[in-house]
């Protein structure tokens, strides 16, 4: 596989930083016979199309495009490390993250993440533009997003800060399905992968959402395996109790992931909160007693949308989540019939923004036979 690489000269850090790939070898093995199953190249390898080409930039170009990382370009901070707003010399206005040397993704991350973003693409996927590994700098430059995260837009709002309506939420949620469905359905072997949160789901500005970060993507089960065995990463919150509980990861993982993603998009609250009181603080065991009667669904909505929705269509985007909260990941439904269920969904909450004045929820009619069966869809 390594060898492979360096012929086709992908990375420059393999060149100099040889001891940390032989680590990391392992982990990459199966990406040269990856596939993609689309329409258009049923069967074909990644290694045989062209792929996207990620450019190799020097340290100092990236100093340029930050002018040297100043504090005013800064637009996010992690245990990664830093991630500014930068102006390549061709005009090109791009993210770049800048990856802390004793943060928490390392070289092995920065590699994985590198590859994943240059075999994978999908409009729901941020694009990777280039990377830098001058010294034991590690760089990656990805395409901007204007409208930063899904969490910039859901919590802590400012006071002249408007609160996403109950339509740009289904399609944010849609968007995210759809990458997440990419990399489940379409990619060959499947990709899980593993950090789905609100901080890692990035927006245009139409609000069209992108998932990042692929750091701690793996290679999903072949054949007649069931899951891959792993250390368990992540982020508390959203980490699936079974895969916590056992190390055991499958793409149910990441179903549970985005049941709590949605859960926030429906209550406007964080996956951990510790400002919240005892009982509050963890958003899904907050959340069960709602979840489980159908009747305090209500309670769950967030109060900044002020009863501008179809009381219908809460009703099934809180089963949808429910479903994938369960606690057995066999139960959990598949991604790619999440997709059509919200897909229904929005079209349903768009019609009803187009051809309706908003309403209280006090006058909305109660879910429709053809609408309870979109969602029953799911769990059989």
């Amino acid at each position: 596989m390594m060898k492979r690489l360096l012929q086709m000269k992908c990375f420059a850090c393999i060149k100099c930083c040889s001891k940390d790939v032989k680590s990391v070898d392992a982990d990459l093995a199966g990406f040269a016979d990856v596939k993609v199953n689309d329409n258009m190249n049923k069967g074909k390898s990644f290694s045989s199309q062209r792929a996207n080409v990620a450019h190799s930039f020097t340290f100092r170009e990236l100093a340029v495009a930050t002018q040297n990382f100043k504090d005013v370009n800064l637009i996010g901070e992690g245990g990664f490390g830093s991630v500014y707003k930068g102006r390549l010399e061709s005009g090109k206005v791009v993210a770049v993250k800048q990856l802390n040397l004793n943060g928490l993704q390392g070289n092995q991350e920065f590699i994985v993440e590198v590859l994943m973003l240059s075999l994978l693409r999908h409009s729901n996927l941020v694009t990777l533009i280039g990377y830098c590994t001058d010294g034991d700098q590690r760089l990656l430059v990805y395409e901007y997003m204007p409208l930063g995260s899904l969490e910039n837009h859901l919590f802590d709002l400012e006071p002249d800060q408007e609160p996403l309506d109950w339509h740009t939420r289904l399609k944010i949620a849609v968007g995210a399905a759809r990458g997440l469905e990419y990399l489940h359905c379409i990619a060959n072997p499947p990709v899980i992968y593993r950090d789905l949160k609100s901080s890692n789901i990035l927006l245009d500005n139409d609000f069209k959402p992108k998932l990042s970060d692929f750091g701690l993507a793996k290679l999903g089960p072949v054949g007649d395996n069931t899951h891959v065995s792993t250390r368990v990463m992540g982020t508390y919150g959203y980490c699936a109790p079974d895969y916590a509980m056992s190390g055991k990861l499958t793409t149910k993982s990441d179903i549970y992931s985005f049941g709590v993603v949605l859960l926030e998009l429906i209550t406007g609250r964080r996956a951990i909160d510790t400002t919240k009181k005892p009982g509050e603080q963890n958003l899904v065991a907050w959340s069960r007693p709602f979840l489980k009667d159908r009747k305090k669904f209500i309670k769950l909505v967030d109060p900044m949308l002020q009863g501008r929705f179809s009381m219908r269509s809460v009703h099934h985007v809180v089963a949808v989540t429910a479903m994938c909260l369960q606690e057995q990941a066999n139960v959990r439904p598949l991604i790619g019939d999440i997709v059509v269920a919200l897909e229904y969904l929005a079209s349903q909450a768009e019609t009803f923004e187009n051809h309706k004045s908003l309403t209280t929820v006090d006058s909305q009619p109660s879910p429709s036979k053809q609408d309870e069966d979109h969602t029953r869809d799911l769990s059989t």
